[in-house]
This record gives structure tokens, C-alpha cells and sequence, in this order.
């Protein structure tokens, strides 16, 4: 891991820091990081490149006796040879005046704050840190000499734990490998706050932000900290929105699964129930809206992604995420020994849960409506539901062909559930096929337009107030691991996983999935036939296998035969197995 930066130097800035400042919760620290280029433009101006975005500030060392004033402007667009002075929506531009003082020290050289994202609303930052942006490229203009400056770093936030060794994925498309690392490195970048934040525009928390980020780093780094304390923080300063709130059921549930570790819900059981939104059920269960409350139901965002969602006092896509939070505060009731309580939720869903079938779903048609009174089915009334289990086991495949039809008419947030959905159903082709689709509306379209971090949204067009550092727009860097390479938990504290590979067009893949017990290694190939499974799990774990039936479905471990039974298209290996094994099915 690189040392921090500590400069001895004095800031340089145009505007003073604000008064309040927060300090980061989490222990994030600067970084440096030497450029990936430096080259001259003109006499005078030099370019100098980072390669990739960070949040951060510069520091130049200028040699003693050199005096005068310099320029320096930092930028996240480049265009036509220079740094974009004007770029679109929130993406950052900053200029910087720098007088030398000839003594040789180290100058800082940080932006003005930003009135937004430096509020009362906002997640501040250390004052020590100075001014911080998200930024690739620097320009220094009027260098008074003919060589380059010596000594430029950018001073970069990172959450200092991070393990930039801790994941890996690589498989047989060059382009996925390109997008995980571009999802990967996003969800290193947007440590900087020591929460997750929405992005630089304003540097805060949102539920639904927070549960995308959650489920990314946990497949990207093996620190669980970090959620617990955006969680903590959304607790005492929730959001308005809807279906975000009852997110902090599932970020709950994810941290106990991920850790096994019950302080945190038993901590704030009382808070997270009443995330449940008693106060909006029907007799029958079903959550309603009043005109007032239903300004706060989100379904999509930015708003032109709701695929002409039809709102309605019963909206469908509020009570599946209803459903979907009843149905794990069951679980989280049991393991804390509330048994009573596991009951209540688990009759609540049972009732909600048939007139959610009742009312909102339209037999003529094999689809979900967007709400009682209405005969609108958008993709976002028919992905949740097949997201969270909810579609009875003969209306699932008409379903997935509705949402391989519609495709990708939802925004990056909603992605993260279309695309779980076509792979939890089978779909792996068409899943890969979108995120790797060409057009504007996929991950290759960010990866191919030269992001280093994902964006907001799909393009400029689609929000153009975006920023272009936002980690809820990283979902393959947990969907990749999760179902191509087929590692997810399957027991709390990841005592037990399942290797379940999906792996679609694929020939292969390789992976690297942090767990709290040490790394999970998985390697598959598939050769004509034949499909080979490589697998190391720590000490203290096992795991289930299911595997891509090949050929007759012979099943060999380690070169013996072993039993499997034949669920759909997969081969269930009998028992649990650790250690180091390679299986073949063939």
C-alpha cells in the first residue's frame, strides 16, 4: 500500500475553507501518486495525466529561487489536446492562481470549495486534506522554465485499508474484463468521503446509493466498516425517497450475511422495522399512497427512466420492495431469537403478498401492472418482482422474455436488478449481452467514451446535470463475481458459499472474491463438452456446487465420480466441500 501524502508545503487555494467542517468517519487518507505523463503543449504550458480519475488535490515542489505566478487547472473532460474549461452538467473544472515564493518548498495547490457539496448537507472532509476534487488531467501554465516541473503529485483520497489485491476477474471477453476494472476502481475512488456518498455534486448518502456501493465493495475489498457507517449515518439522516428507506433493510440484512455478526441489527432493530411503513398498509397488506406521499415514490431516477411508469396509490414497484424487506426482516427477527416478531413479519408478507398477486397482476396479459387502476406493465412493475422472488414459479419465463424485449429502459440504479433478475432466471446471454450492448445505454458505451469511473447515468443526454463519479453506476463490479464467476454467500459470515457459474457466451473465467475468511479463488473453463471447475476456499469454509450441465453429465471431483442431481439446465453436487478441488462434468 502507498504511504500518505503528508507535504510540509502551504495550501494554495482561492476561496477559505468553510467554517463546519466534518471530518471523514471513515480513516481515509491522501495518497500520492505519480503522473502517468507529463509532456509540453507550448513553451511554458505543461499537460500532465494521471491516467485515471481520482478525488483528490496536487502538490508541486517548484525550485528554489523560481518565483512568479502560475495557472494550474485541474479537469475530469479533455478534448481536443486540452482540459475542457467548460465541461457539461457537474462534471469538475477548477483554476488555480499559484504564486512561487522561491523557497523550494512543497506547494498544495487545492480548488475553491464548492458551495453544494460543501453545505450543511454535504459529508466534509478533513480541513488538513485542503480542497479536494475529482480529477485525470492537470494543465500548468506560465512554468517559467524550459524543463518540466520535477516533482507533481496528485495527493489522492482513499480509504486506507483498501486492498487493491484483495479482487480480481478475468474471463474470455477482453470487454467485460475492461468494464469490471472500470467498476472496481470506481468503488476504490468513492472511498474518498469515508462513507458512500451520491457522488461529488453533493457528497452525500442515499439508501439505494449505499446498498449498490454495499454490495460492490464487498466484492471488491474486503472492509465491511464502511457500510456499517454509511448505515449508522443514513439512520440519523434519512432521505425522503420511498423505496429508499426500505433499502436499509437490505443493507442490514447484507452486513449479517456478509459477516455473521448480529450487533449492528440487534443495535437498531427498532429503527429498521419502522422502515416497513405500517403506516401506509391496507387490510389486505398492500402498501398505499396518499397524493403527498406518493410524491416520494421513486421507481427510477433519473425520471425519464421509468419507462412511462404510471403512478398510482398501489405502485407496484413500492410493494415489491415492500415485500422484498418484510421478507428479510423475517430473517433478521429470527437470528436475533425474536421469534414472535420473525412470525408477524412473515404473516404480514404472506397476506401482502396475495393481494399483491391478486390486484397487480394481469393473468390476460402474464405481466405485472405499475398499479391498481391501471393497465400499464413497464419493465421496472415486471423486473422487481422477478428480482425478489415474488413471480410464481409458472409466470417467471414470460417475464424474462418481457424484459429481454424491453432491455435496458431503466437507468444504471435499476440495472443492478434487471440484470440480477436474467441471471437468477437463466437469462446469462442476454444479461451480458447488456451490459456490454452497443448503443448508448451499456457499460461499454462508459468504457468506450474514456470513463475511469462510472457515471450517473448512461449518458450526458439522459441526465445532464450528472457527475461522472458515481459509484450506484458500478453494478458489474458485483454482478460479475456474484454470477459469472458464480461466488455468493450462502450461509451468514460465508461459513457456506455457493459456486453457481453463469456463464453465458463465455469459454472462461477466473476470480478472486474477498470473504471474511480469507479469499475465495474459483477458475471454470469450458472445452467442447467438458466443463472444469478450479476452486480454493479458506479454512473454515464450504461450499455447494451447481454447475452448467455438460455433455451426459458425467461428474467427476478430483478424478472420482461423484453424485449430482439435475435441477434445469444445472448439475447440484451432493454435500459440501472445502478445501482446494477441480471438478469436471462432461
Amino acid at each position: 500500500m502507498n504511504k500518505p501524502a503528508t507535504p510540509s508545503g502551504q495550501y494554495v487555494s482561492s476561496a477559505a475553507l468553510p467554517e463546519r467542517v466534518m471530518p471523514a468517519v471513515h480513516p481515509c487518507q491522501l495518497f500520492p501518486e505519480a503522473p502517468a505523463s507529463v509532456s509540453k503543449v507550448t513553451p511554458g504550458l505543461w499537460l500532465i495525466d494521471f491516467g485515471r480519475v481520482a478525488f483528490g488535490n496536487l502538490e508541486l515542489a517548484p525550485p528554489a529561487g523560481m518565483t512568479g505566478e502560475i495557472v494550474v487547472h485541474l479537469g475530469e473532460a479533455f478534448s481536443g489536446g486540452r482540459i475542457e474549461r467548460h465541461p457539461p452538467g457537474s462534471v469538475r473544472y477548477a483554476k488555480v492562481a499559484v504564486s512561487l515564493a522561491g523557497d523550494g518548498r512543497p506547494v498544495v495547490v487545492a480548488p475553491p470549495p464548492d458551495e453544494r457539496n460543501t453545505n450543511e448537507i454535504a459529508v466534509l472532509l478533513p480541513p488538513e486534506w485542503g480542497v479536494v476534487l475529482p480529477f485525470r488531467w492537470v494543465e500548468i501554465e506560465g512554468w517559467p522554465v524550459d524543463a518540466a516541473p520535477p516533482v507533481v503529485r496528485r495527493r489522492a483520497a482513499f480509504a486506507k485499508t483498501w486492498d487493491d489485491h484483495a479482487a480480481a476477474f478475468t474471463c474470455s471477453d477482453p470487454l467485460l474484463d475492461r468494464i469490471w476494472e472500470l467498476c472496481r476502481y470506481t468503488i476504490k475512488a468513492t472511498t474518498f468521503a469515508g462513507v458512500y456518498v451520491d457522488g461529488d455534486r453533493e457528497r452525500r448518502p442515499y439508501e439505494a446509493d449505499a446498498w449498490l456501493n454495499q454490495l460492490s465493495h464487498y466484492t471488491c475489498d474486503p472492509d465491511f466498516s464502511m457500510a456499517r457507517d454509511t448505515f449508522r449515518y443514513l439512520l440519523r439522516r434519512p432521505t425522503r425517497s420511498t423505496e429508499w428507506g426500505l433499502h436499509m433493510v437490505f443493507i442490514a440484512h447484507a452486513d449479517w450475511l456478509h459477516t455473521g455478526d448480529t450487533s449492528l441489527v440487534a443495535a437498531h432493530y427498532e429503527a429498521l422495522a419502522g422502515k416497513l411503513l405500517p403506516e401506509r398498509a391496507r387490510p389486505d397488506g398492500l402498501l398505499a399512497g396518499t397524493p403527498e406521499q406518493m410524491k416520494n415514490d421513486i421507481v427510477d431516477w433519473p425520471p425519464g427512466e421509468r419507462d412511462n411508469y404510471v403512478f398510482m396509490p398501489v405502485n407496484t414497484v413500492v410493494n415489491a420492495f415492500h415485500l422484498r424487506a418484510l421478507a428479510l426482516m423475517a430473517v433478521l427477527a429470527r437470528a436475533l431469537g425474536r421469534a414472535a416478531d420473525a412470525n408477524a413479519f412473515e404473516a404480514r408478507a404472506r397476506s401482502a403478498g396475495a393481494a399483491f398477486q391478486r390486484v397487480l397482476f394481469d393473468p390476460a396479459r402474464g405481466l405485472y401492472r405499475d398499479g391498481e387502476g391501471t393497465g400499464h406493465a413497464s419493465l421496472h412493475a415486471n423486473l422487481f418482482p422477478l428480482a425478489f422472488g415474488l413471480v410464481p414459479g409458472e409466470h417467471r419465463a414470460g417475464l424474462v422474455e418481457f424484459l429481454i424485449r424491453r432491455g435496458m429502459a431503466c437507468s444504471v440504479y435499476a440495472a443492478q436488478y434487471l440484470l440480477e433478475a436474467l441471471f437468477e432466471h437463466g437469462a446469462d446471454e442476454a444479461a451480458l449481452g447488456l451490459i456490454t450492448a452497443d448503443g448508448g445505454r451499456s457499460w461499454k458505451h462508459m468504457a468506450e467514451s474514456g470513463a475511469t469511473l462510472t457515471w450517473e447515468a448512461w449518458d450526458q443526454h439522459y441526465k445532464p446535470n450528472q457527475d461522472w463519479n458515481h459509484a450506484w453506476g458500478a453494478a458489474p463490479a458485483n454482478l460479475l463475481p456474484r454470477y459469472v464467476a458464480g461466488v455468493q454467500v450462502d450461509a451468514p459470515g460465508w461459513k457456506c458459499l455457493r459456486i453457481r457459474p453463469h456463464p453465458g457466451p463465455l469459454a472462461s473465467c477466473t476470480a478472486k472474491v474477498p470473504a471474511p475468511l480469507g479469499p475465495v479463488v474459483v477458475d471454470w473453463r469450458r472445452d467442447g463438452e467438458a466443463f472444469t471447475l478450479n476452486f480454493s476456499l479458506p479454512p473454515g469454509v464450504t461450499a455447494r456446487l451447481e454447475l452448467p450441465v455438460a455433455g451426459a453429465g458425467d461428474v467427476r471431483l478430483d478424478g472420482q465420480a461423484v453424485d449430482a442431481v439435475r435441477q434445469g439446465k444445472r448439475l447440484v453436487l451432493s454435500g459440501k466441500w472445502n478445501g482446494c478441488h477441480r471438478v469436471v462434468v462432461q
